[in-house]
């Protein structure tokens, strides 16, 4: 079952020619994001570094939803390209530029250039928790194991 919600989208000067994120299957749960980088000054990613790159785009989510960053598998299988901070979060009041942070774990310097589709965004509900002090925990067989308790 697929639901679909507005979102309402601003294309900032410089992302100006390039497609709006557009979903690549009828069933994909991302839509990609595309780097909005000079045609002329394509961003070379170092292997080792990051950078933050710029999409031209700025998005208002409606209340109780959130847009997640997240990794292409291809850019990660084939170049070592990721996100860093996988997944991003832009929260429904953020007005500001989408921009995706970039890390090259590949041994080759990696170029993206203008058009180049750098991650995916997804849309998702958030549910916000309502924190309640306690003295104590409930017990439960796994109790305080963590970080490979459970197996390898």
């Amino acid at each position: 079952m697929s639901t679909k919600v507005t979102v309402e989208v601003q294309r900032l000067p410089h992302a100006d020619g390039l497609p709006l994120p557009a979903y690549q299957t009828t069933e994909a749960a991302g839509l990609d994001l595309l780097a909005a980088v000079p045609d002329a000054e394509p961003l070379t990613l170092a292997s080792g570094k990051h950078a933050m790159v710029p999409t031209g785009l700025a998005i208002a989510l409606p209340p109780g939803f959130e847009a997640q960053v997240r990794p292409r598998s291809g850019l990660a299988a084939k170049h070592g390209v990721t996100v860093l901070n996988s997944p991003g979060t832009i929260d429904a009041d953020y007005r500001g530029e989408i921009k995706v942070i970039l890390i090259n774990h590949g041994g080759v310097p990696f170029v993206i250039r203008r058009g180049e589709r750098i991650a995916q965004m997804v849309i998702a509900p958030v549910v916000q928790a309502a924190l309640v002090p306690v003295a104590s925990l409930s017990e439960t067989d796994r109790g305080a194991g963590g970080f490979g308790s459970t197996g390898r």
